[in-house]
C-alpha cells in the first residue's frame, strides 16, 4: 500500500502537466483515504480531502494511483481491466489521462 504523503508529493511532481485540466479531481483510494487535485484557476493545489467537492471522482487503490501517476500503468488500462471507476464526468476523466499519458 502507497502512503498517502508520497502520493501527495507524486502527484505534486505531476503540476505543471496538470495545471492545465481546470477541474478539481478527487481521488477515493479503496485503501482508506482520500486526495484533492484542485487543478482549477491557472494552478494546482494536492490536498488530503475526504469529501472534498470535485468535478470527477476516481476510485482505485493506492498503489495503483501512484502507478498511474509515475506512467507505469495506463489510465486507459486500468480503467477497462476494473481497476479504476468513474463517478462524474467522464470528460474530465479523459483529460486528465491525456495529461497524466503525456
Amino acid at each position: 500500500m502507497a502512503d498517502i504523503g508520497t502520493l501527495v508529493e507524486s502527484i505534486e511532481e505531476r503540476a505543471e502537466a496538470l495545471s492545465t485540466l481546470g477541474y478539481k479531481v478527487r481521488f477515493d483510494l479503496t485503501d482508506g483515504g482520500s486526495i484533492l487535485l484542485d487543478a482549477t484557476g491557472g494552478k494546482v493545489d494536492v490536498s488530503t480531502a475526504e469529501g472534498g467537492e470535485a468535478d470527477t471522482v476516481m476510485k482505485l487503490s493506492s498503489d495503483n494511483l501512484l502507478k498511474l501517476v509515475s506512467g507505469k500503468l495506463s489510465p486507459m488500462m486500468a480503467f477497462s481491466t476494473g481497476r479504476l471507476k468513474v463517478q462524474g464526468s467522464q470528460g474530465v476523466a479523459m483529460k486528465l489521462a491525456g495529461l497524466l499519458d503525456a
